[in-house]
């Protein structure tokens, strides 16, 4: 796999807005006038994500990595769901690069940020407040107060969700075998882009991990 993890600090977020909106509904009609496969699953990308997943016990056609259920939501419903201005420029960016991507408030994170199987003792917090801990064996994201993404980058949890408020952030950017390191960069470097339009002052660093 290869993961660049782009830190964001000092930017302002704000609502859903007439911006983000119009990056939603071009994103949406960019997709609808190119996807030439029958189904999600056929597209190169997501196949090899449904393959990692399926490497680590999690069921494909139940477990869907977090770009093909956006993809599929959007070539379903022709919408996007409106979160708030960076978190639906990245869902955006990740349909038009087929690619996972995360965003996440740094402030939450309660030590460094790790990959790793679970041991199945982690915590989870989903968005109804309740523990749903991971299962032994899983992938998850996490800290040391918890996993803050299972399966990988199925779920996030509500912990480190970034909000309106939200002034420091990580972003993380994926892909994996056959893919190579150039597509989540440059994924990356038009995400920078949104940042410094947003906050010009924006100070980001970034860690790449893979071969």
């Amino acid at each position: 796999a290869h993961v660049l993890v782009l830190y964001a600090k000092g930017f302002t977020n704000e609502p859903s807005n007439s911006k983000s909106r119009e990056l939603q509904k071009k994103t949406i009609g960019e997709l609808l006038s190119s996807f030439q496969y029958e189904k999600t699953s056929d597209h190169p990308h997501m196949a090899s994500w449904r393959s990692v997943f399926s490497a680590f016990g999690a069921k494909p056609k139940k477990y869907h990595s977090s770009v093909e259920s956006l993809i599929k939501r959007a070539l379903k419903d022709e919408v996007l769901p409106e979160i708030n201005y960076l978190v639906d420029v990245y869902n955006c960016l990740s349909i038009k690069h087929v690619i996972p991507f995360g965003g996440e408030n740094l402030d939450a994170l309660e030590s460094d940020l790790v990959l790793k199987f679970a041991d199945g003792t982690e915590t989870f917090e989903t968005f109804s407040g309740e523990n749903e801990p991971p299962e032994q064996g899983e992938v998850v994201w996490a800290d040391s107060a918890g996993a803050v993404c299972r399966r990988w980058n199925w779920r996030q949890g509500a912990r480190t969700v970034m909000t309106e408020d939200t002034t420091n952030a990580y972003f993380v950017i994926e892909c994996v075998e056959p893919f190579s390191v150039n597509e989540i960069t440059a994924a990356a470097d038009e995400l920078e882009q949104f940042l410094k339009m947003q906050s010009p002052n924006v100070v980001i660093e970034r860690e790449l991990y893979g071969s």
